[in-house]
């Protein structure tokens, strides 16, 4: 569910900030490295995934729209009310993931600063 994904993500990445914060002599940067190029991947993948939904909904809306410019009915005002009541939570579900993703490569930039040290 994306309320999980988004605890999943926000979670990692104090995790992450921690780690770097605390700056210990004795954490393995190369295992937490590796490990955070894992977790990429994974919200990466569910980046990808929401984005394509994302577009689709925006399409459906634009094409409810379209209808309602159309054919001005209240069924048309519902379709597009509708398409639009889904369209804005997962645009705010997409950014989130867009923006914490970004700072996951941030601090791959800074681990990797660490390892070549």
């Amino acid at each position: 569910s994306p309320a999980a994904m988004r605890a999943r993500i926000v979670r990692y990445d104090k995790y992450i900030s921690g780690l770097l914060e605390a700056d210990s002599t004795e954490t393995s940067w190369q295992q937490v490295r590796e490990d955070l190029l894992v977790q990429i991947g994974f919200f990466q993948h569910e980046r990808l995934i929401h984005l394509l939904v994302t577009i689709c909904f925006a399409l459906l809306a634009m094409m409810g729209l379209f209808l309602l410019l159309i054919h001005n009915s209240l069924a048309s005002i519902l379709l597009l009310l509708l398409f639009m009541v889904l369209l804005l939570p997962y645009i705010n579900h997409y950014y989130i993931l867009e923006n914490r993703t970004q700072k996951l490569y941030e601090y791959y930039d800074a681990i990797s600063k660490k390892i070549q040290q």
